[in-house]
């Protein structure tokens, strides 16, 4: 007799092994999702009842709406289990290839949409810009430029046999296609996990006769700099991005910089550690960028629990640990740690809990016995690994600081824009109906060169003090530097004089991390203060319009003033620079080095070139990330306005019946006021 086994041919999990508390922890992103859908249903019936100016407005907003998705950085060790655990996160075990090391720059990104059918809907794959590859290739990547500015000539000449064995497979593997390729892209239609490796994973050897061993795997890996996934998942209530990035400590140090690129594109991040691993000096390079962000953007994740023999009295024992080396080395100290193990999570998913080892088995059962409540002790074996596995912990960390540091202020901003609209429609409708009684001898040619001129003021007023705040904040980094350089030098010097030149000299470089740190938060008060100023000021000037153009017809319109632009991290600042080595690198310049002077001398041309790139990040490219998202809320805000000028003037007078052909003005002004009243709700909520 056979028995046929219910399979789930896009999951592969057995029917009845399929955990039915996927989404347990994402309570607040099933309401997300349910705010979302009424707003957008709010934002139909808008453009329902605007006009063809306002209309387009609205569909500015339903797009942005639509376009929201929260993004989440997973960040740490090498073979910490960051893939596992992106793959348990996505619904889907074995997703991404996470039995090999892969050693190029890529940083993968799952863009994840509620679906009960898994269904791949395509990916995007971007290769390395010519530049990036001359860096890599001509100066052995940023190791490469300190080796070199370090006078570390035998570790530099390791970097290029390195860089050039990589560069000779490349060329093997592509042929003619390896310069055509730099900085293109390929998009799929699909993916599986044979396209991922093919642009992800380098392999391990390859046969240069016959081509790779394994159908093609890692053919482009070397110079994929990144890759763009987009599936639907079971998991998640609603739309989210998750960023799987190599790890920080690679020979080249290419890792570093797209991980911080990762990092800004991200209001979270997930930090992956191993639970035998932990958080260790040897994690200077992950320290440092963590201790850039704000604690509730940070979330720990002590992964690998299921090789711990004894995980009840372990696991407070690496907490502790956790949290004193963070507060050792100036890392976000009440940041949230939560323990659990992919490897627990991936089994539930393919329906494989009888498969597990014998040891992992083991550690699963103590841990049971220690931490499982009465409620889950009630449900099936799945559920009830599930729950083991941390997932469910961390995704209620996660949905709890997503709804709050973004989904609230998306909702909040976009309801106050449909605010506006709504109230401006109502006005419209009492112009064009009632036939406002006063004096207007404004034309439409007037008001519209009187909003031009408002706006155009107002941005170029905000330029202005931007700029302002701008060059009093590189003004107060540019001294803090210096200072920092000096005594460091003087240091330095003392250190020559006490010990001679024997002894190596170290030197931390958080000092100069705070002072730019603490400029930097001023940077951040003064650039909101100035924003919130300049918003308050074109409303102002724009309701003033109103006023003079249509008189009391616009007294119910609600104006919402922009929102001032939030603050990115400075999370270049967790760039390693030279004085954050203690191994070779550091002893190498130290002994190529002889005299006092010499010294002195070369300490601050190696200083300066090293710092350089960071404190350019910090004081033009972060800065003008902030420039533009606050100009660009106020160009949005003026764009919005000008369209609801239009409509405001083109109900002024004229046909009535011709105006609301089809349509009861009665029913269409209470509507209006509903829509005004369901949206005020929305903009009440903080952002």
């Amino acid at each position: 007799m056979n028995i046929e086994v219910d399979i789930d041919p896009a999951t592969e999990i057995r029917a009845l092994a399929r955990p039915t508390n996927l989404q347990s922890g994402m309570e607040p992103l099933k309401v997300l999702a349910r705010e979302v859908d009424s707003l957008d249903a709010k934002l139909q019936e808008l453009a329902d009842l605007a006009g063809e100016g306002t209309e387009r407005t609205v569909e500015r907003l339903r797009n942005a709406l639509a376009d929201f998705e929260p993004s989440v950085t997973l960040l740490g060790q090498v073979k910490a289990g960051k893939t596992s655990l992106v793959n348990a996160m996505a619904g889907w075990a074995d997703l991404l290839p996470s039995d090999v090391n892969p050693w190029t720059s890529v940083v993968t990104s799952l863009h994840l949409v509620p679906g009960k059918k898994r269904v791949e809907i395509g990916a995007r794959f971007k290769f390395m810009t010519e530049e990036e590859w001359d860096r890599l290739l001509t100066k052995g990547g940023r190791i490469g430029e300190l080796a070199g500015r370090a006078g570390a000539d035998s570790e530099l000449q390791k970097i290029r046999e390195q860089i050039e064995t990589m560069c000779e497979k490349s060329r093997k593997r592509l042929g003619r296609r390896f310069e055509m390729l730099l900085g293109q892209e390929h998009e799929y239609g699909f993916f599986d996990k044979n396209l991922v490796e093919r642009y992800t994973v380098l392999g391990d050897d390859f046969d240069f006769e016959g081509g790779p061993a394994d159908d093609d795997q890692g053919r482009f890996a070397d110079i994929t700099r990144s890759a763009d996934l987009y599936l639907n998942s079971q998991t998640v209530p609603f739309r989210m991005c998750l960023r799987d990035t190599p790890g920080v400590n690679d020979t080249f140090m290419m890792r570093e910089q797209v991980t911080i690129q990762a990092i800004r594109e991200s209001k979270i991040c997930v930090v992956v550690l191993s639970a035998h691993q932990a958080l260790t000096s040897v994690d200077m390079g992950l320290i440092r960028l963590i201790s850039n962000l704000k604690a509730r953007d940070v979330l720990i994740f002590v992964n690998r629990i299921d090789e711990l023999p004894d995980p009840a009295n372990q696991i407070p024992e690496i907490e502790t640990s956790i949290r004193q080396t963070l507060k050792d080395h100036h890392g976000p100290e009440a940041a949230e740690i939560v323990f659990g193990s992919a490897y627990w999570a991936n089994k539930v998913l393919s329906g494989q809990l009888e498969e597990m080892s014998e040891a992992s088995t083991k550690t699963l059962l103590s841990w049971a016995e220690s931490t499982l409540t009465p409620q889950v002790a009630d449900q099936s074996s799945a559920n009830m690994v599930w729950e083991l596995s941390g997932l469910p912990a961390l995704f209620r960390a996660l949905s709890g600081r997503i709804v709050e540091t973004q989904g609230k202020r998306q909702l909040h901003k976009i309801a106050s824009s449909a605010v506006t609209i709504a109230g401006s429609l109502h006005a419209a409708d009492t112009i064009a109906i009632g036939g406002a009684a006063h004096d207007n001898s404004m034309s439409m040619y007037e008001a519209k060169g009187e909003f031009d001129a408002i706006a155009e003021r107002n941005l170029a007023a905000l330029d202005v003090a931007f700029a302002e705040v701008v060059a009093s904040y590189q003004q107060r980094a540019d001294r803090a530097h210096a200072n920092f350089v000096e005594r460091a030098t003087h240091s330095l010097i003392a250190h020559l004089e006490r010990y001679g030149e024997s002894d190596v000299w170290e030197y931390s470089p958080t000092g100069l991390r705070m002072l730019l740190r603490s400029a930097y938060t001023v940077f951040g008060t003064r650039a909101q203060s100035v924003a919130a100023t300049h918003y308050e000021t074109a409303v102002g000037d724009v309701a003033e319009l109103y006023c003079r153009a249509f008189g009391p017809a616009v007294e119910g319109i609600q104006i919402a003033v922009p929102s001032a632009p939030q603050i990115p991290s400075p999370v270049a600042l967790g760039q390693a620079i030279a004085l954050d080595f203690r191994d070779g690198w550091w002893v190498s310049w130290w002994r190529r080095t002889r005299g006092y002077k010499a010294f002195a001398n070369r300490f601050h041309k190696l200083i300066s070139a090293e710092t350089e790139d960071f404190m350019h990040q910090l004081k033009t490219v972060q800065t003008e990330a902030v420039f533009q998202d606050a100009r660009t809320a106020l160009s949005d805000f003026f764009e919005e306005q000008k369209d609801i000028l239009l409509e405001l003037r083109n109900h002024n007078g004229g046909d009535v019946q011709e105006l609301f052909i089809g349509r009861d003005e009665a029913d269409r002004q209470d509507r209006l006021q509903d829509l005004v009243a369901g949206l005020s709700e929305l903009t009440t909520e903080d952002a």
